[in-house]
């Protein structure tokens, strides 16, 4: 039987990371995953560039029960960090749009980066290999200067055993590249305590009759701004929306939906920094083009005709020239254009969210170590309950939790030998 230091479960971006640096610190380090592939979600992310990073990361970027659980691991390891190991790696990266990093090349350039360090750290590396039992041995006794192991695996490759189990099994997202709630099994089978998990950064989606008037948008971009919640606790984002068959999406969208909850309505600003209704009203005096043509000088034409059509069929006064358009009726459509509320049916679900809000609860974790209150059992990256905005900030999360990580496992191992 096989005997490592640390078992990482998971091959995904914090999985990775973490094995890289506890082996570069010494430890024996095995990495196991059902996959066949590495890093999958690193590999069609950004495009296939991967945001990998976002310059402006702080902990008011990330939603959880804690909010102030991300503070301590993402101030030991900055996006400046992970910038300069790809720099030693030669990777070259560029910065796309509000502090977004992606690489010039491709995600694949990251993968290797990870790979190039868990081959300096001589990690082990079982794939494709399924964990069938993850069982506590009891045991916590040093034998001839050497700890006892905590954690027996039984696995398709054998079984083995080890100090410490680190969970970096991702969440329920993209479940077609091998996204599984294993992660969340292992945290229960232990006792700990896992927050309803939700899709996150996802499209949203409308019933099919509401939305049959807006359906004909599909494809058509706009920068909005986009809010959700009440006036106390509202949210809000500048960002483009994209009409769907099916509803919306879009980075603002997508922003917003890691904050909707269900049966509550969104707001959309479809012309933000526009007062619309006023200038209409000053167009009057001097325009015989119909009302859809002159908010078509405001908004993309394809939205200015649904618009007007749609308010038509409601019985506003919109379907004609903006001259003959009662001032009532053009500030009414300067307030529902400026101030869209709706409210969506669902989201597109796991199958499209970036990433998946809730997991492991960080009230039984440590911010410092992310070990579990169960010793030797850590918990990184996605699984737990620590969720970034769209713009390279869950991947941020991935590395600083993963370095935190691997750092208190080299302590610990160091502290164990002398």
């Amino acid at each position: 039987m096989e005997t490592f230091d640390v078992v990482v479960v998971g091959a995904g971006a914090a999985g990775l990371f973490c094995a890289g640096v506890a082996g570069q610190r010494g430890l024996k380090v095995l990495v196991i995953d059902h996959a066949e592939k590495v890093a999958e979600k690193i590999r069609i992310s950004g495009g296939g560039r991967c945001n990998f990073t976002n310059l402006d990361t702080t902990p008011t970027h990330f939603i959880s029960d804690n909010p102030r659980f991300c503070r301590s691991a993402l101030s030991r390891y900055t996006p400046r960090d992970f910038v300069n190991l790809l720099e030693k790696h030669g990777v070259a990266h560029h910065e796309k749009h509000k502090g977004q990093l992606f690489c010039d090349g491709s995600a694949e350039d990251i993968i290797k980066v990870l790979l190039a360090e868990c081959a300096s750290g001589g990690v082990t590396r079982w794939q494709p290999c399924r964990i069938t039992g993850l069982h506590a041995t009891g045991q916590e006794t040093v034998l001839e200067g050497e700890p006892a192991p905590r954690y027996r695996l039984d696995t398709s490759n054998g079984p083995l055993t080890c100090q410490s189990v680190v969970m970096a099994t991702g969440g329920l997202s993209i479940p077609k590249i091998g996204a599984t709630d294993f992660g969340y099994r292992i945290a229960r089978q232990f006792d700990l305590p896992v927050v309803a998990t939700r899709p996150a950064l996802v499209p949203l989606t409308f019933d099919e009759a509401q939305w049959a008037p807006f359906a004909q948008l599909s494809g058509l971009s706009l920068p909005v701004h986009i809010s959700t919640g009440n006036k106390k606790s509202a949210i809000s984002f500048s960002e483009d929306l994209l009409f769907t068959h099916r509803g919306l999406s879009g980075p603002g969208v997508l922003q917003i939906s890691s904050y909707w909850h269900a049966d509550t309505p969104i707001c959309l600003d479809l012309a933000p920094g526009l007062d619309v209704a006023q200038q209409l009203l000053q167009t009057k005096t001097r325009s015989r083009k119909l009302l859809s043509n002159e908010l078509a000088s405001m908004v993309p034409s394809r939205l200015a005709e649904t618009w007007v059509a749609q308010g038509a069929a409601l019985g506003q006064p919109w379907d004609r020239a903006v001259a003959d358009t009662p001032d009532k009726a053009l500030a009414a459509l300067g307030e529902r254009l400026s101030r869209w509320e709706l409210t969506p049916s669902g989201t597109e679900g796991y199958r499209k969210a970036e990433v998946t809000a809730g997991g492991v609860s960080t009230a039984v974790l440590s911010s410092q170590t992310m070990e579990s209150r169960q010793t030797g059992l850590y918990f990184i990256g996605e699984v737990v309950d620590v969720t970034g905005w769209l713009g390279g900030y869950n991947f941020q999360w991935a590395w600083a939790s993963a370095h935190a990580c691997a750092t208190a496992l080299a302590d610990a191992r160091t502290a164990q030998k002398s």
